[in-house]
């Protein structure tokens, strides 16, 4: 009798990118299109608009990384701290540190002699790597990585600011805020229906969730520039 092999889809291990990119550009898309529209509602003219637009393209993107960049360190040096301290711990008490991961075993189920069997096993193969993973909770797919993450930040950024930016210089100027309210605000929606879709969750509950903030920051945005507009 053939067997046949169910591969198993989970999305745990695509959140975190997943979390970060979305974020990224939901904030390129509100951050730019505010921006723009708030300029625009100020009667500024197209160039003013424009250049604002690009102005908030490159310092959202160069914020974005330099705060994940500096975030992602933090983790990355508390992660080296923990296993130099581990590393250690494992050279002076080996038995200890046996015991530990054996208990840790047991808590998740493992009758005690197994776990002593399987801590044992797992040491003598890596004992770092067992420590790091059961005990720590550091694994190689987790792992902080500060460069990796300020690039995908800012790309993302740049990608969701784009958006706003293109629209805003390619229709009449009469237009401007009316289109990049509408085409933000769809691919907003858009963004966070497959966000919500990709995680698991209700595509609809996504996309309303980040069109209505988007809206509020957009419309808060384009009163603050009409108000300072008619201001002599």
């Amino acid at each position: 009798m053939r067997r046949h092999h169910h591969p198993e889809r989970h999305r745990t291990g695509h959140m975190g990118w997943l979390r970060a990119a979305v974020l990224g550009a939901n904030d390129g898309i509100v951050s730019t299109a505010s921006l723009l529209m708030g300029v625009a509602a100020a009667h500024a003219d197209r160039h003013a608009v424009l250049l604002a637009g690009v102005a908030a393209l490159v310092a959202g993107a160069m914020s974005m990384a330099a705060g994940e960049y500096v975030s992602v360190h933090s983790q990355a040096d508390n992660e080296q701290a923990e296993l130099a301290r581990e590393r250690e711990e494992l050279a002076t008490d080996t038995d200890a540190e046996h015991r530990e991961l054996a208990n840790i075993y047991v808590g998740r189920g493992l009758d005690p002699a197994l776990a002593r069997q399987v801590a044992g096993q797992l040491m003598a193969h890596d004992a770092l790597d067992a420590h790091a993973r059961d005990e720590l909770g550091i694994t190689e797919v987790f792992r902080a990585r500060p460069l990796q993450a300020a690039g995908a930040s800012a790309a993302s950024f740049a990608a969701g600011a784009v958006v706003p930016l293109l629209v805003a210089a390619s229709v009449p100027a009469a237009l401007q805020l009316v289109l990049v309210f509408a085409i933000s605000l769809g691919c907003l929606a858009l963004l966070g229906a497959a966000a919500a879709r990709m995680g698991g969750a209700a595509a609809g509950v996504g996309a309303l969730r980040i069109a209505f903030w988007g809206a509020l920051a957009m419309g808060v945005t384009t009163g603050t520039g009409l108000l300072f507009g008619a201001v002599p």
